[in-house]
């Protein structure tokens, strides 16, 4: 497969993030190195999306640590990005509220446009200088500087913080992304784009227990969206999914990563991170980055055995 004809995906990972660990970034890595493997997709970007406060979890502080907690952790990346919009809205959002928000957001992002591939669309890109006569956007071209995943997530990252949304009526949808340094001709190149949901198998088993999980809300994530599971801890991922009729019903829709590295995955528990740094313990250094670390002791976070 080219790189225009495989899948461009873009991760994001929802949860406390309280705080955020190592694991949870490797989590990404992981993941993003075995659906390169796969030849089937190219992940051009990766969103942490914190949870509101009202969320109620006992010993949640605030926001405004956690996203700063994460800004921290992923600053030395130069493909994770992290998103305040769960944070910033009135109340709690589900999980599959925060994925189609995304959706949309990336249905909208600056210096890009979506295109019917029947009927191109001839609007500008957003900061196109207007006074230029129009160019034909759509065309066919043998050049080779094609979209990259670095151009798009150049894009994607550009805009996160600062586009309205619309929710759109389709469940995929194509992404036109413009290549760069052409001059004044715009060309422009169709790739599909999708968003999946980041996880761990532990959320992968709480769609197994009734009542936790609105159903609908499952069939979005899982039928619309798809899924990335990081198993943990030697998970048996089969034997949870043969538990639920929805798991089932999507199976492949959910993509397991598969690697021959044993990552201690019990690095990702931000509960047991919480536990060494309330004990003095040394090993919290195993948990969490050292900025995560030093930000936590100069707030004066987690100190109580409460938080």
């Amino acid at each position: 497969m080219t790189e225009t004809t495989k899948t461009h995906v873009i991760l994001l990972s929802c949860g406390s993030f309280n705080p955020i660990t190592k694991g949870h970034i490797q989590m990404f890595e992981r993941a993003r190195d075995y659906l390169h493997k796969t030849g089937r997709f190219i992940v051009i970007g990766g969103i942490v999306s914190p949870v509101h406060d009202s969320y109620g979890k006992q010993g949640l502080v605030s926001s405004r640590h956690r996203l700063t907690m994460c800004q921290l952790a992923v600053q030395s990346s130069d493909w994770i990005r992290v998103d305040p919009w769960e944070c910033y809205q009135d109340t709690w959002q589900t999980t599959c509220s925060v994925l189609e928000h995304h959706r949309d957001l990336m249905k909208r992002v600056t210096g890009c446009i979506l295109s019917n591939v029947n009927t191109p669309s001839m609007t500008p890109v957003i900061g196109q200088p207007q006074n230029e006569s129009p160019q034909p956007i759509y065309q066919n071209s043998n050049i080779s500087n094609k979209p990259t995943a670095a151009k798009i997530l150049g894009k994607v990252g550009e805009s996160l913080s600062r586009i309205c949304c619309v929710r759109p009526p389709i469940e995929r949808f194509t992404f036109v992304d413009e290549n760069a340094n052409l001059g004044t001709v715009m060309r422009y190149e169709e790739i599909e784009l999708r968003i999946l949901l980041l996880c761990g198998s532990d959320l992968l088993e709480s769609f197994c227990i009734p009542g936790l999980w609105n159903e609908s809300d499952m069939e979005v994530i899982v039928g619309d969206f798809g899924i990335v599971v990081v198993p943990r801890d030697g998970a048996d991922t089969d034997r949870i999914m043969n538990h639920s009729s929805i798991l089932r019903k999507y199976k492949n829709n959910i993509l397991v990563v598969k690697d021959d590295v044993n990552h201690p995955m019990s690095v990702v528990s931000s509960t047991k991170s919480r536990l060494a740094l309330q004990h003095g313990d040394g090993h919290v250094v195993d948990y969490l980055s050292q900025p995560v670390i030093d930000y936590i002791l100069k707030s004066q976070l987690y100190i109580n055995a409460s938080g």
